[in-house]
């Protein structure tokens, strides 16, 4: 892969990455819940769910998934019914006391399944990296490490644009000094899961 080829694959993956969606509103919704260190668990999971679409995708397994409805379907509903089930969760989350360094219920091994679950079940990541991996690899030279390169900045770009996407949120804790406003910002998040699992439902493959 040569640096210019490189170089555009590097734009359309910030692209991609910095496009809201369901990983975008999951890190900010624990940017702000938990700060930016504590939402490192987060971000890691939604990588190795990343990670996972890669790796099926290069190995060819993702085009079995491409090419089967019954295959596509179960993941998709999967992934709906979880993101609901997480918007669900945040909508009733119970204010905490302003103040991190005393909120409870952290789990970091919890935070980081969750995450992976978030990426592990959105079959739009599987047809996308299909469809994207063939317009930037170069016919004669080795796929292996075209795959890795693009695999490797695909998970760099995006833990970048995540924990911008906590750091952002997390500036949002000194205002949420109230339960109301707790309350607010709770049912916002529990609303942008909902919605993005609406998204996820009515993705349809062309």
């Amino acid at each position: 892969m040569t640096l210019t080829v490189w170089l555009t694959f590097l734009v359309a993956a910030l692209l991609i990455s910095v496009s809201p969606g369901a990983g975008a509103v999951n890190s900010m919704s624990s940017g702000l819940r938990y700060g930016v260190r504590k939402s490192l668990p987060t971000i890691a999971g939604q990588q190795f769910g990343y990670g996972v679409q890669i790796v099926l995708v290069g190995a060819g397994l993702g085009a079995i998934v491409a090419s089967s409805n019954t295959a596509l379907m179960v993941i998709k509903w999967i992934g709906v019914v979880y993101l609901i089930w997480l918007g669900i969760q945040k909508w009733r989350e119970q204010p905490v006391e302003a103040t991190r360094a005393d909120l409870s219920g952290f789990s970091p091994r919890q935070q980081f399944w969750n995450g992976a679950l978030v990426n592990l079940t959105n079959p739009k990541a599987t047809i996308f990296l299909i469809a994207l991996f063939p317009q930037f690899l170069v016919a004669g030279a080795a796929h292996g490490q075209q795959l890795a390169t693009m695999g490797a900045t695909l998970i760099l770009v995006d833990i970048l644009v995540m924990v911008g996407y906590a750091l952002l949120a997390s500036q949002l804790f000194r205002f949420m000094t109230t339960p109301k406003r707790q309350r607010q910002m709770n049912r916002v998040f529990g609303g942008l899961f909902v919605t993005a699992a609406v998204a996820l439902a009515s993705f349809k493959r062309a």
